[in-house]
């Protein structure tokens, strides 16, 4: 998304796009109404699809891939082995710096090397799902913390009105309205 945003800001050119090859480029240049180039050599070079592949017998269960992949292609929970689903891996190699055991490879399998336009759409949608569903996380999060502050503030309310117990509502108070501002501007 970054790359389609910057190329319609006119800051990234057509040929940067190193997984989609010249394939890429030539639908880029068609649908932008520009001349087709070779792919930039800065950004790397085009390689058949490849997918990440978890050595089991390494694996740690830290969780940590799973929240890098940005289309949900690992599953497994915490302090369990993870697994990579192939067919919905986009080799997208974002998994692999978070792991602090490095036990994640990125294999060629011929039968997921071959990606068509479904299969990008289909990554883009659950990219996206991804996304909602992590904002809807931290909204539910931010209003369940809210909640338990607004809690502490009524039981500090009930109490004698100290210096100390006033300072804590003053805190509490500030961190309740920090967290609707930032709400509110998200």
């Amino acid at each position: 998304m970054p790359y389609a945003e910057a190329m319609h800001a006119g800051t990234a050119d057509i040929n940067r796009c190193p997984p989609g090859g010249q394939a890429t480029i030539v639908a880029l240049a068609g649908l932008l109404g520009k001349a087709e180039k070779p792919l930039d050599p800065e950004c790397g070079k085009t390689v058949p699809r490849h997918i990440a592949s978890i050595q089991p017998e390494h694996c740690i269960g830290c969780t940590l891939c799973i929240k890098a992949c940005p289309v949900d292609a690992i599953v497994g929970a915490n302090k369990h082995r993870h697994a990579v689903i192939a067919a919905l891996c986009t080799g997208c190699e974002l998994c692999i710096p978070p792991c602090p055991v490095d036990c994640i490879d990125m294999v060629f399998m011929p039968e997921h090397s071959h990606w068509e336009m479904a299969d990008a759409e289909a990554a883009r949608a659950r990219m996206h799902e991804r996304n909602n569903r992590l904002k809807r996380q931290a909204k539910a999060n931010a209003e369940r913390l809210e909640a338990k502050a607004l809690h502490k503030l009524q039981g500090l309310e009930n109490q004698p009105a100290t210096e100390e117990t006033l300072k804590k509502q003053a805190v509490i108070q500030a961190a309740i309205a920090r967290a609707r501002a930032r709400r509110q501007s998200s």
